[in-house]
């Protein structure tokens, strides 16, 4: 322990950076622990959208939406979700699976999804560009 603290104090910089990348690592942790929705891989998106009949809510923006998206998937741009949309009350009670481009902004729709009451959320983790590397078909209508 006398040698942790004197390296720590050697290297504060290094153990500084040591510290907050363990505080980040905690937090997304926390977040991803309490978060009301689940990620799923293509593999286990499949099974929602066929089995449970889970709406596809592709928030990605509309220029890389025409450029390819899950058959049936309903364009919703996320600055709809900041404030009363009709379209998006519509989805409370149902099992509701979120996509965007790369994975990163359908946290928040979903969050925004859960809070309007949707029976089940989940996101497509990787969005689809995990979708089209896995060789799942899209649709461009």
């Amino acid at each position: 322990m006398e040698q942790l603290m004197e390296f720590a104090g050697n290297h504060a910089l290094l153990a500084g950076g040591f510290v907050l990348a363990l505080l980040a690592l905690v937090w997304t942790e926390v977040v991803r622990t309490t978060q009301k929705f689940v990620e799923l891989t293509p593999v286990q998106a499949v099974p929602m959208i066929n089995r449970e009949g889970a709406i596809v809510v592709d928030v990605s923006a509309s220029a890389d939406f025409n450029k390819g998206h899950i058959l049936g998937a309903t364009n919703i741009t996320p600055s709809r979700f900041g404030k009363p949309d009709a379209e998006i009350d519509k989805l409370a009670g149902k099992t509701v699976l979120v996509v965007c481009k790369n994975g990163t902004a359908s946290s928040a729709a979903a969050a925004a999804l859960v809070k309007v009451g949707a029976a089940k959320v989940a996101v497509l983790k990787g969005g689809m560009l995990q979708w089209t590397a896995d060789n799942y078909p899209v649709s461009r209508r």
